[in-house]
């Protein structure tokens, strides 16, 4: 079990690979009472063409799958898991990304118990063609809610733009014609692809002793019998600048207009963890400058009446894509898109990109990553989501020091580009 201290921020990380290929990280807090376990296997909504284990050829499964596979993963033939968390003191939950599924508990009691319980059911699927037909109907009630939701179909209108090629575009739970097409064969072809423990990672932090729970870990998993792990092949169909739709737009039941201005990263992004974490805090850093509330640019853009408190933005960065996005209701809309991509244009010689600013934000940034540390729950779901490589969460306050103006000069002249950007519209049906 390696050990590795983060001075900085008085917290130790606990990390071991597993003969099976599992990855577990342990945090003890010890002057906590309450625990999280969170185990995430690194498969998405995205991930839908891809090779079975013990096959050859690459296979296309119904959109949607990543999420029908995390509801029908609680539903075992001797109950609901939620109710065995329930009766031992537990919260239990799981949430499906573009790139990751995650289930997790938190607790004050019978840690070890629960911790059993998550490992136990992730690892045991029970599929069968009536729970599988029972659950298409409720995932559909949920599927026309968000088609109800104004802001996401904006969102997903912006993805829709950028990338008309990549699975990115597509809803995390699917359509209901899609999920329409989901058999249990599919679902456990799914499960025995992407969910071996060599492509997943368990996440423990709270109260325990470190070797005492590792032990647990490994007596648990090595009680238990996996195919050998093999590398997954996964297939993203090709795109480039000239498949970007510039500008597109739809009516919905809405009492304003809407619009986001998508800029689509068409360079490559580093390979080694902390250089891509960097790369990520970076953007996170230019764009707080250029677009952050108490920026000059956003004063003016608020007191011209262009934005209100509604604009938004966000730098997204994952495996096969990355992209940032603003906007925001506006009674205006066109002229706040163009607005946004005058001050994208000129950012790296912008007032708002100084020294000055820079150092302001930067203590500011690493205050409120301080603050946040004081959640377990915080913790524990931002953990998995950061991990880049060998560079974790706890990387973050060496990383944000380590930027220079120059950095986040270099960034805007590199991943701003006029043919990465593209405007979604949303108005008022008529």
């Amino acid at each position: 079990m390696n050990k590795k201290e983060y001075q900085q921020i008085n917290e130790v990380l606990y990390t071991e690979v597993l003969e099976n290929g599992l990855t577990v990280y342990l945090l003890p807090k010890k002057d906590y009472n309450k625990t999280y376990g969170l185990f995430t296997t690194n498969y998405g909504s995205i991930d839908n063409e891809f090779v079975p284990l013990g096959q050859e050829e690459f296979v296309k499964v119904p959109d949607g799958i990543a999420h029908f596979l995390e509801h029908k993963m609680f539903e075992k033939e001797d109950g609901d898991v939620f109710q065995q968390f329930g009766r031992q003191g537990a919260s239990a939950n799981a949430f499906t990304s573009f790139t990751k599924t995650s289930y997790l508990f938190s607790t004050t009691d019978q840690v070890e118990t629960n911790l059993e319980t998550l490992l136990n059911f992730v690892q045991d699927p029970y599929f069968t063609k009536e729970t599988v037909d029972k659950e298409k109907g409720i995932i559909g009630q949920e599927i026309q809610m968000y088609l109800d939701d104004a802001n996401w179909r904006l969102f997903f209108g912006t993805l829709g733009n950028m990338y008309p090629k990549h699975p990115l575009h597509i809803d995390i739970a699917g359509t209901v014609a899609s999920i329409n097409e989901i058999t249990a064969e599919d679902l456990y072809t799914c499960y025995n692809t992407f969910y071996h423990p060599s492509n997943m990672t368990l996440f423990v932090v709270g109260k325990m002793d470190p070797e005492e729970m590792m032990a647990f870990i490994r007596e648990n998993q090595a009680a238990k019998t996996f195919a050998k792990a093999k590398p997954i092949k996964r297939h993203f169909p090709k795109e480039t600048a000239a498949d970007i739709v510039k500008e597109s737009s739809i009516e919905m039941a809405i009492s304003r207009p809407k619009v986001i201005v998508g800029l689509k990263g068409l360079d490559e992004v580093p390979t080694d963890g902390k250089a891509l974490l960097k790369y990520k805090t970076t953007a996170n850093l230019l764009f707080q400058l250029l677009f952050g509330n108490t920026s000059q640019n956003y004063l003016n853009l608020y007191n011209e009446g262009l934005l209100d408190d509604s604009f938004g933005y966000e730098f997204s960065l994952d495996r096969s894509f990355h992209f940032a996005d603003f906007g925001g209701d506006s009674d205006q809309p066109e002229q706040l898109a163009e607005r946004i991509e005058a001050i994208l244009f000129s950012a790296s010689g912008s007032s708002e990109v100084t020294e000055e600013n820079l150092s302001l934000l930067k203590k500011k940034m690493i205050g409120k990553y301080f603050q946040s540390l004081n959640s377990l729950e915080y913790i524990a779901n931002q953990f998995s989501q950061s991990l880049y490589g060998e560079a974790t969460l706890f990387d973050t306050p060496e990383v944000i020091e380590s930027i220079q103006l120059s950095d986040v000069q270099t960034f805007a002249q590199t991943f701003i580009k006029e043919d990465g950007v593209s405007r979604f519209y949303m108005y008022p049906k008529k």
